[in-house]
């Protein structure tokens, strides 16, 4: 099981010093304020940036800016769900866990969404665990919040569940493709979602993340890697792979990455 990190840490949008007087007083000597308006309008995040004006102002006093550090843990398995996250950049991903230790991906999300669909569902937990995989920031929202603004608003309620409805159709699909496709075809479908969700070519991942992403044995993602690299498709060296050869993933695929992997980036 990957170690992970406790949480994501809060990091300051600005700093920020009222006219005539003195800094307020904080550990780090600045002031962590409601995030403005114009940052989160520009926001890569696709589900904020789809938000009615009405319903973007109803979640914009309780956002903060995050940073999403490697590993960090972001839900905890049965435990309540304290905050949701709306990745502006990096990789969140959702990973199921076996009795006896074996995990699985089942849905990964990044600029294109937000964590806590469980809550979008009406839960208080889940019985997955989320974390960061591919380091990057975004933005944090109390549940308590979000909650009281979704009962404020149907159009707010329904954005989130559209959102919802677009992850589990992620899940159904890789529940498919881990049944069906040999595990080089898995992998490349992986690394294209993941690209998807990137800026660049280069991801960096280990060998261990690659074998828990895909439910797979270490070997086994070392060889079906090592076969995408002397077709071409891909560089790999330690700690980062390089899409080298997108349309060739693709293909590989046969049929693994479509229509609906693609749905939200065009």
């Amino acid at each position: 099981m990957a170690q992970v990190l406790p949480i994501a840490r809060l990091q300051p949008m600005f700093r920020y010093r009222p006219p005539l007087l003195r800094m307020q007083p904080t550990v780090r000597g600045y002031v962590l304020l409601p995030v403005r308006e114009r940052a989160v309008s520009q926001s890569r995040n696709h589900l904020l940036k789809a938000l009615s004006p009405e319903d973007f102002a109803l979640l914009l006093p309780s956002m903060h800016h995050v940073q999403l550090d490697l590993k960090a843990q972001l839900e905890v398995p049965y435990q309540p769900i304290e905050h949701v996250y709306f990745p502006e950049a990096g990789i969140a991903s959702v990973v199921a866990t076996m009795t006896g230790g074996r995990q699985s991906e089942v849905g990964i999300i990044g600029y294109d969404g937000m964590t806590g669909v469980a809550i979008i569902l009406g839960q208080d937990s889940s019985p997955n665990e989320t974390y960061i995989q591919v380091a990057g920031n975004g933005w944090c929202l109390p549940v308590e919040n979000l909650r009281s603004e979704v009962a404020k608003s149907q159009s707010l309620g329904a954005s989130l569940l559209a959102y919802a409805h677009a992850f589990l159709v992620q899940s159904s699909r890789t529940a498919l493709v881990n049944g069906h496709s040999k595990i080089e075809e898995r992998l490349a479908r992986w690394l294209l979602m993941v690209h998807d969700r990137t800026e660049g070519n280069k991801i960096h991942l280990t060998h261990e993340f690659l074998a828990t992403m895909l439910g797979s044995r270490r070997p086994g993602v070392t060889t079906a890697l090592q076969m995408l690299e002397y077709r071409g498709l891909v560089h790999a060296r330690r700690g980062e792979i390089t899409i080298v050869d997108r349309a060739g993933m693709i293909k590989l695929t046969h049929g693994a990455y479509g229509d609906e992997e693609q749905r939200h980036f065009g």
